[in-house]
């Protein structure tokens, strides 16, 4: 059985954003601002989490979407194939901002942090029913 030392049920996320990727540095401070951090405790594996960062990246290319890092998590995943990958998420105080985590199967080192900027979508016209 693991002790708590070994697999850390939280791990100490703001310490753990070094250098992986140029969004450490707002996740960082969207932390420290008060932004909320969710780190899921089962890992899955390389190709359903290779998957989110690779279908965010297809997707806000497509929408023309504000991403901090994408690029580079998606190459990071890339090298751990075959692995189990925990994830999480922050979302800044104001939900502008949301950082997707990638961390080893263990939750003790972190692998990659990419952002994505949350574009209001325009408001939607109603169409009038004619009488």
């Amino acid at each position: 059985m693991a002790t708590e030392d070994e697999n850390p049920p939280h791990p100490d996320v703001v310490a753990m954003l070094t250098d992986q990727t140029r969004a450490c540095a707002a996740a960082r401070d969207a932390v420290a601002a008060g932004g909320r951090v969710v780190v899921w405790e089962d890992a899955v594996p390389h190709w359903m989490a290779a998957g989110i960062a690779t279908t965010r990246r297809r997707r806000t290319l497509r929408t023309g979407q504000t991403t901090l890092g994408l690029d580079e998590t998606v190459e990071i995943l890339a090298r751990h194939r075959g692995e189990h990958l925990r994830t999480g998420i922050i979302d800044t105080v104001d939900r502008s901002w949301s950082y997707q985590l990638f961390f080893d199967a263990t939750g003790t080192e972190l692998l990659a942090c990419c952002g994505v900027k949350r574009d209001r979508p325009p408001k939607a016209r109603t169409q009038r029913l004619q009488k």
